[in-house]
């Protein structure tokens, strides 16, 4: 008789295990440090190589070349590039992100004012996505070429056809516009506790709803794919309950890849959020970076990037590092 990767036999912690996943999350956080630094170099010569001078960009076409010889001392513009690079590495290490262009106000300001409003979304949306798509994906593997497994397979090309400022326009048309349950426009700084989560829901939603039908799809399929392997049937042979077997050890078993799809789609969730941001009129990130992008702040823009970048390497190293809640299996090599 087969024997499945039931987990009803869970592996003791043992200390050798311990260090093992010590050594390995050393591993996983250098890795991590590493692409970091790749991309936050690449990110700066891609910024050196705009053809266009930032301090004509800031002051005009009219400016003299005294103001302009002024302001690129001012701002370090007119030292080597490697003076500047390291420069740019060095204060990423201590937190410093540079000043405006614009407004000349440190960034890092600015970035960790907004940092908030951008991270609520984010995960209030991939919340929505893991509550709608991982029950609806099982749901649907279960009752496999039924109705509720069509309307699924419907729901879920529909969410992947729908770009997400389009989706928030829609969300807007019906739910502000023409059933008034929503302002179009509202203070989101502004409020109590329950007026921030009444604000975040449409724009939450509507990048919440593209994720779930990512997530419904990837959930079935896995779903699906289990379902056929040998251990499923012994389970059922000895007796087990199908909502045991279906949610206790089918959907354990398949969640790594589900956890690692929900992982990678944040940098989707960010992108979108830039998109998302600016239909809701919410502050964010997204928002931010997009106005540097329409005055031509260069800096800004360049740690704006950087940033973004961090956050989607952040997350993917927290997805690698939570395996093991999931599959004892896993193995620390």
């Amino acid at each position: 008789m087969t024997e499945g990767p039931l987990p009803c036999r869970r592996r003791p912690f043992r200390p050798d295990r311990i260090m093992r996943m010590y050594t390995y999350a050393f591993k996983r956080i250098l890795t991590a440090v590493t692409v970091m630094w790749a991309v936050a170099s690449i990110v700066f010569l891609a910024m050196r190589l705009v053809p266009a001078d930032p301090a004509m960009v800031v002051l005009g076409e009219h400016a003299t070349a005294e103001a302009l010889a002024a302001f690129r001392e001012e701002m370090g513009l007119n030292r080597p590039l490697t003076v500047q690079y390291w420069e740019f590495i060095g204060g990423l290490a201590h937190g410093d992100l540079g000043r405006s262009l614009i407004t000349n106000r440190p960034i890092a300001d600015q970035i960790w004012s907004l940092f908030p409003y951008t991270l609520n979304l984010a995960i209030s949306s991939t919340l929505i996505g893991a509550i709608i798509g991982i029950p609806l994906g099982v749901w649907a593997a279960i009752r496999k070429n039924t109705a509720i497994d069509y309307i699924s397979r419907i729901v879920a090309l529909a969410g992947f056809s729908f770009p997400a400022f389009y989706l928030g326009v829609l969300l807007l048309l019906i739910f502000s516009i023409q059933l008034g349950w929503f302002p179009v426009l509202h203070q989101i700084r502004e409020g109590t506790l329950w007026e921030h989560i009444y604000k975040l829901i449409l724009p939450a939603l509507s990048l919440g709803l593209i994720q779930a039908s990512y997530v419904t799809r990837l959930t079935r399929s896995s779903m699906l794919e289990s379902l056929e392997e040998d251990w499923v049937r012994t389970a059922f042979a000895k007796g087990l309950k199908p909502n045991t077997v279906y949610f206790k050890h089918v959907l354990k078993n398949i969640m790594i890849p589900v956890i690692t799809a929900i992982g990678l789609y944040m940098g989707t969730i960010l992108g979108g959020a830039i998109l998302t941001e600016t239909v809701f009129n919410r502050p964010g990130l997204g928002k931010l970076l997009l106005g540097a992008i329409a005055q031509r702040d260069y800096t800004l823009i360049q740690s704006g990037l950087v940033v973004f970048s961090f956050i989607v390497v952040f997350v993917n190293l927290l997805v690698d590092l939570t395996y093991s809640l999931f599959d004892p299996r896993v193995k620390y090599e």
